[in-house]
């Protein structure tokens, strides 16, 4: 065991030595980084060691540190939209005509809107319309625009919309305070990734006095160590072997790429859901109660409950606030597949400003509408076939059907581009098991290609990772880690949480990658 320990302590050493040298070349705010270790704790402590008055504008203050450390200029779009909707709010509620409600609702999703599309999609619209004119002989005037895209524009965005179509609609009174609707938009835990929060879910909070609580900041740590250990021990590992296939994509065919493409499956959703679940407990320890966001998605039979399970606050706000006005399913047949199609299509939109991503919302799209018009064939298929009579297999089935659409979707998202995306989509079933047979000459492949660039062991511990991701994933689906664990002994739970944080720091990978939604 004292063996054990000093490992740790080396690696920890080093890894405090690697990250003082590269935060003075390159020092960045992420929940993985040792600027974040710091942070947090001395945050934490101010809040609930000042009085309440003065809680506000300590975490006010704390996001915009933590928001600056990325792109500091980009600070002014936000305080730009926030005042925008703070006087949109207050204008809208004192508005005694529906005319003047609906012209400063407008106002206000126009400016978001706005900003959103010119540093997200003015290059990417300005591109293809070069790309059409080209088509026709003619050049495109309009110059090409050398920005950065703020970090985590879309969430914080549509948080803010939120809010105006809230007040609007009369489910949330305008808030007064400029200070606390900042905070609002700004609550630096989901403040680039999300969860993007309702006004009625959050608001209120930031005028509440909280005390501490041991049992939310004990659930609220142990939250973060689980979303840190997915990040830095599963999706930052697997990431070295997806990014080694889909970089060089035409180098491989076969099992590699059905491998690499199950791999990013894993690798996005420790990802993301590790970096929720960090930003909902991070939260929890000063008292906030934040929005579950994942709940266990793989194990979703249909497409259509995958998205009940996946990213819940995005796919709960294309709801309410695109699905819904369209009509909804209280529209005609043909008009409610329209309505589907077209929020799965802005999804894709949504996320990346590129083309992949827009074939990516399609495919879901046409996976929902395929799914609702062969849904009474399907069943009468099942029943003839006795599926039925074999619930478990048939379970099995459901959740490797549902897993393996929402996977071949994903090479659409991760690919760097449409010419990647087909060639991996028509060759991983090409030649499937000529992998098993080294390739030479290849300066991409160390061994050999199903090894994905990686050595024996690395890709060995890769696949030992996601078999226990999936067992722990499927004990959760049905009750919650944090539930489970309090019902073992003390003993149990000691053990527990010191193999957690042992593994986080013998098999961490503590690189400073930024989790993949901050490019959204």
């Amino acid at each position: 065991m004292g063996i054990i320990w000093e490992i740790i302590i080396l690696k920890l050493s080093n890894t405090l030595y690697y990250h003082s040298l590269l935060s003075k070349l390159n020092i960045q705010m992420l929940f993985n980084s040792f600027e974040f270790l710091i942070f947090f704790p001395i945050v934490t402590i101010l809040y609930f060691l000042l009085p309440h008055k003065f809680r506000w504008a300590l975490l006010l203050f704390a996001s915009c540190v933590f928001y600056m450390f990325f792109k500091p200029i980009y600070i002014l779009i936000l305080f730009f939209t926030i005042g925008i909707d703070y006087a949109a709010g207050l204008l809208i509620e004192n508005s005694k005509s529906q005319k003047q409600r609906k012209l400063y609702l407008l106002l206000s999703l126009i400016a978001n809107v706005g900003v959103l599309v010119f540093f997200k999609y003015f290059n990417f619209f300005n591109d293809s319309l070069s790309s059409l004119s080209e088509l026709f002989g003619y050049k495109n005037p309009i110059p090409y625009l050398t920005i950065l895209l703020p970090i985590g524009l879309s969430f914080h965005t549509f948080q803010a919309m939120s809010y105006t179509i809230e007040v609007y609609r009369g489910h949330q009174k305008a808030e007064h305070h400029l200070g606390i609707y900042a905070l609002y938009v700004m609550f630096y835990p989901q403040l680039v990734a999300g969860p993007i929060e309702r006004p009625q879910n959050v608001l209120h909070q930031f005028h509440e006095k909280h005390y501490f609580n041991y049992q939310m900041a004990s659930d609220g740590l142990k939250l973060m160590a689980w979303g840190l250990f997915k990040k830095v021990v599963i999706a930052d590992r697997l990431m070295l072997a997806v990014d080694s296939v889909y970089n060089n994509p035409t180098q491989y065919h076969g099992l590699p790429l059905i491998i690499a493409t199950v791999f990013f499956a894993f690798q996005i959703y420790c990802d993301f859901s590790g970096y929720s679940d960090i930003a909902i407990g991070s939260a929890k320890v000063m008292g906030f109660n934040l929005m579950k966001n994942f709940k266990q998605p793989y194990f979703a039979k249909s497409v259509k409950e995958f998205w009940g399970r996946w990213h819940i606050s995005l796919s709960t706000w294309f709801r309410d606030y695109l699905y819904i006005p369209l009509g909804g399913n209280r529209v005609g047949k043909w008009h409610w597949y329209y309505n589907i199609f077209i929020v799965f299509l802005i999804s894709g939109l949504w996320h990346g400003a590129n083309w992949t991503f827009i074939i990516w919302g399609c495919l879901h799209g046409f996976y929902q509408v395929f799914g609702q018009t062969t849904e009474t064939c399907r069943n009468i298929l099942v029943r003839r076939i006795g599926l039925t009579r074999f619930p478990v297999f048939y379970l099995l089935v459901q959740i490797g059907t549902t897993f393996g659409l929402v996977t071949f979707a994903w090479i659409f998202f991760r690919a760097n581009s449409i010419t990647d995306a087909f060639y991996i989509s028509s060759h991983m079933f090409t030649g499937l098991f000529d992998g098993l047979s080294p390739v030479k000459n290849n300066a991409f492949v160390r061994t050999n290609p199903l090894l994905l660039g990686q050595s024996l062991p690395m890709i060995s511990l890769a696949f030992v990772l996601l078999s226990l991701l999936v067992l722990l994933e499927y004990l959760q689906n049905e009750v919650s880690f944090l539930i489970r664990i309090k019902q073992y002994s003390f003993p149990v739970r000691i053990a527990i949480y010191n193999l957690v944080i042992i593994s986080i720091l013998l098999l961490g990978s503590f690189a400073k990658v930024k989790f993949i939604y901050f490019q959204f």
